[in-house]
This record gives structure tokens, C-alpha cells and sequence, in this order.
């Protein structure tokens, strides 16, 4: 998943990236609330994190202009902040949680995973597809108690079309979200369709994968 994290604090906002780049996510740095609405006009984000007090602008106005260009996006606000004033208004703006500083990294990323689990109506450790199981946290295919092993790409794109199963992903959003960049035109997304090939030839040897549907010309879904 792709991550922006719009924070002043050079420090924190690496240390954030490097942590957050552990457990498989993408992510883009902003120091200033002008490069903070840059990056959203560009790119597209799963989560952006905003710190409140900003050089050059106050993180609420950031949160606001991100909601309408980033729409499908999670919002977690974190500043040393402490006024209440600030937090409900946060809130009412549409972010999903709030983090006061100091905080403790592996506590952001539950909170991440907490709001993804409400947010894809996830309720098991193990989600279905076909006659396959996916473990996001332990990054697992597994078919009849047997692990199938895919690449790194390879499962983060299966898990993100899993998470977004009965919708259409296009070659751009599959790029920008998983890659971090985008398609530019059809040669250049050989490698999202190699790497759909790659996963269905792995999986086709224990089942069938009909729920993995090309849709030509615009990118792939998993239908239920």
C-alpha cells in the first residue's frame, strides 16, 4: 500500500518510512504544506498521515483539499497537538484516528492495520479466495494447509486486488499503488500483466484461478 507521510519533522517522518518500508508499504515524504498538496495532486495514497503544524500551513487545511483529490484514502492526523479544539476538528474533517506525539511506531502501524481491517471489512486472520486462503500479516498463499510461495510483488499485487475484490484496477492503479509509479503505456505495463501470469501459472497447479478476471483493456479484478 502507498503511504504519504506529510510531516515537518525530518527525523520523524524518516524514521516513519524506514519503519513503515519494513512491513511492505510504499511511501512518500512531504516536509511543508505545499509539497504536502503537491504530492496529493500528483499521486494517489492508501494512507496519508499529516502532522498538524506545518511551516507554511496548518495540517487541517491539508486534510481537507486531500479529501476531495484522495477520496478512498485513510487519514491518521499526528502532532503533539493536544487541544481538544484541533482533534474533533480532525475528526469531523474526516480522519480516521488520531496519534499524539511522542508515539511508539509499532502503535502507528496497529492503528494502520485497524483502520484497513474496518475499512476492507476484514474479520480473520485468513481471507478466502477460490479454494485458496490469503494471511496478510504472515504474507501467505496457502491451499489445502500446503504454502505456496509467490515473490514479494507477486502477493502484494494478488493481496491488493484481493482487498479490492469485485472492483476493476486499472494498469495505472496497480502501478502507482504497489509499484509506486505509474504505467505510462502499454509496454511499460508488461510487467503488471507478467506478473498476473506468474501468479495464475503458481496457483493453476493446485486450482483453478476463473476468479482472477482480465478485464481487456482497462487492468484485472478478483470477482467473489
Amino acid at each position: 500500500m502507498k503511504v504519504l507521510i506529510v510531516e515537518d519533522e525530518k527525523t520523524l517522518a524518516y524514521e516513519i518510512k524506514a519503519f513503515l518500508k519494513k512491513s511492505f508499504y510504499l511511501c512518500d515524504v512531504a516536509h511543508t504544506f505545499r509539497t504536502g498538496l503537491e504530492q496529493l495532486e500528483l499521486n494517489q495514497y492508501d494512507f496519508i498521515l499529516i502532522d498538524l503544524s506545518l511551516p507554511d500551513g496548518d495540517g487541517l487545511e491539508i486534510l481537507k483539499r486531500a479529501k476531495k483529490s484522495n477520496p478512498d484514502a485513510a487519514y491518521i492526523i499526528i502532532t503533539a497537538r493536544t487541544n481538544l479544539k484541533d482533534r474533533v476538528s480532525g475528526l469531523d474533517l474526516g480522519a480516521d484516528d488520531y496519534l499524539a506525539k511522542p508515539f511508539y511506531l509499532l502503535e502507528l502501524q496497529s492503528r494502520m492495520q485497524a483502520i484497513a481491517r474496518r475499512k476492507f471489512n476484514i474479520t480473520d486472520d485468513l481471507l478466502p479466495i477460490g479454494e485458496f486462503n490469503i494471511d496478510l500479516q504472515k504474507r501467505l498463499v496457502i491451499h489445502d494447509q500446503q504454502k505456496i510461495e509467490l515473490s514479494r510483488k507477486e502477493f502484494d499485487l494478488l493481496s491488493y486486488l484481493l482487498l479490492h475484490k469485485n472492483r476493476v484496477l486499472t494498469r495505472v492503479q496497480l502501478s502507482e499503488h504497489i509499484w509506486g509509479t505509474f504505467v505510462k503505456d502499454d509496454y511499460d505495463s508488461n510487467y503488471i500483466d507478467a506478473h498476473i501470469k506468474n501468479i495464475r501459472k503458481k496457483l493453476n497447479v493446485w486450482a483453478d484461478t476463473e476468479w482472477l478476471e482480465t478485464v481487456r483493456g482497462v487492468g484485472y479484478r478478483i470477482k467473489k
